[in-house]
């Protein structure tokens, strides 16, 4: 990994599409994966779980709906979610434009492995 990419200003590497909430990885080892969801109003990311692995969402900007659990929770620039594993977990949707910091330890595997399983 080059020195270059350990610091991040993260805002300048958001990307926004029309059509679907778009992820940005920022750092990934076989230990942990940090990235940014970035969500244009309405977009959302389907609920989840994560078999092995805890994960946290910081809003940097914007505001957003999660879900946790069978809870519905709106937040906004600085708040801090937390997902357990094995805790359905997403954004039911975008208020605003928003940017999402999500990290999740251990990472999971390169090939899925069906670490994630989504909940409808």
């Amino acid at each position: 990994m080059e020195s270059r990419e350990l610091i991040q200003h993260l805002p300048d590497r958001a990307v926004f599409r029309a059509d679907a909430m778009t992820k940005v990885d920022c750092f990934r080892s076989h230990r942990l994966i940090v990235g940014l969801n970035c969500l244009e109003p309405g977009q959302a990311q389907a609920a989840h779980t994560h078999a092995g692995a805890d994960k946290f969402y910081v809003v940097l900007s914007g505001k957003a709906t999660f879900l946790i659990g069978e809870r519905e929770v709106a937040a906004g620039p600085g708040d801090f979610v937390a997902a357990p594993a094995g805790i359905p977990h997403g954004i039911a949707r975008a208020a605003e434009r928003t940017i999402v910091l999500m990290a999740m330890a251990p990472a999971p595997a390169a090939s899925g492995g069906g670490a994630e399983t989504s909940r409808r």
